[in-house]
């Protein structure tokens, strides 16, 4: 009698854990999706060390004012893995959406200066972007006519070098991008003074096309060859230094980013080749005669920072003297 009275028990406990289900111990885990992380120049919620750090501020609103109206708003497109966002008179980024534990996420361009061709405001240049080798990474914006505002289209037609297209209503009209009617009065009566001149033949074509330049830098849509050092579309702007001393600090600056790098990459398992290059005057010494737009891509390579070899390097007579007699001396440029 007690056992058939234990074999119930039994029987009603084991019904007891099938009603209840599964242990929660056992029960399926929860899977969760991470999303990109919008690491870009515009996000006011990422803490300022998290977001890209633009080389300069924008120039100043310049052009047609009915096109104002856009500064301060952001239109971003997905092309395959890449989220481009451009924000008018301001800055254009890039971002990599993908998991890869470096990302890329970067400034394409910040805003420069109209391009001007035949009285009619062409396009945005952006400048002044991240690095890209020798050069810094830029963009054009091209305007066109579009029911609504939107970022339409972007490519690379040359390395670092980035065509955009902006759609929007405030240009339908075909004369909202024309230069002459954006014209501040006195200007606009300057540029009468010009067509009369070239009229009468007192001014040369080239002279006519200088001084409406000169027009367009007064009202601040062009920016003057002295307050632009931004390269040009398919160029790039030599390294230049103007005196030894600011090479030798541009040599030491690029030998502690080196030394980040290799730190990084050490730190992430990531294994590279370390080949040894030749500086000016022999491996982390300081440069003498070579230009350092030749210095600078060996000193990558240099295994010894210039600090371990006593500092610069005085040139002997000899040196010297064939320094001073030097005829690939230009100006103020080694």
């Amino acid at each position: 009698m007690a056992a058939r009275s234990g074999g119930f028990q039994l029987l009603l406990l084991l019904l007891g854990l099938a009603a209840r289900g599964p242990a929660a111990a056992a029960a399926a885990k929860m899977k969760v999706v991470e999303e990109p992380n919008s690491f870009g120049l515009n996000n006011p919620f990422l803490p300022q060390t998290s977001r890209l750090q633009p080389k300069r501020d924008p120039s100043p609103l310049s052009g047609p004012a009915h096109l104002f109206r856009l500064s301060g708003k952001c239109f971003s497109l997905v092309e395959s893995t890449y989220k481009y966002e451009l924000c008018p008179f301001h800055n254009v980024t890039q971002h990599e959406q993908t998991f890869r534990w470096n990302a890329y996420s970067g400034i394409l361009g910040i805003w420069h200066e109209w391009e001007i061709s035949n009285n009619t405001f062409r396009g945005m240049w952006m400048r002044d972007g991240d690095s890209c080798r020798s050069r810094s990474r830029q963009s054009k914006v091209e305007l066109t006519c579009g029911k609504s505002n939107r970022l339409a289209h972007v490519s690379e037609p040359s390395t670092c070098v980035y065509a955009l297209t902006f759609e929007t209503p405030l240009v339908c009209h075909p004369h909202s991008l024309l230069v002459y009617p954006a014209l501040p009065a006195a200007l606009q009566h300057r540029w009468d003074q010009v067509e009369q001149d070239l009229a009468d033949e007192l001014i040369t074509s080239q002279g006519y096309e200088k001084l409406l330049r000169a027009l367009f830098e007064e009202a601040g849509y062009l920016k003057t060859p002295e307050d632009s050092d931004s390269v040009r579309e398919g160029g790039a702007k030599a390294l230049a230094f103007q005196t030894l001393e600011n090479c030798s600090e541009a040599h030491r600056e690029l030998w502690k980013e080196v030394r980040r790098l290799r730190s990084l990459l050490t730190q992430h398992g990531i294994p590279y080749a370390q080949a040894a290059g030749e500086s000016c005057g022999g491996v982390g010494a300081q440069p003498t005669r070579r230009t350092c737009a030749d210095l600078l891509p060996l000193a990558v390579l240099a295994e010894t920072p210039p600090s371990e070899h006593g500092g610069p390097r005085t040139p002997t007579d000899g040196t010297a003297e064939r320094l001073r007699g030097d005829p690939g001396r230009r100006g103020n440029t080694l």
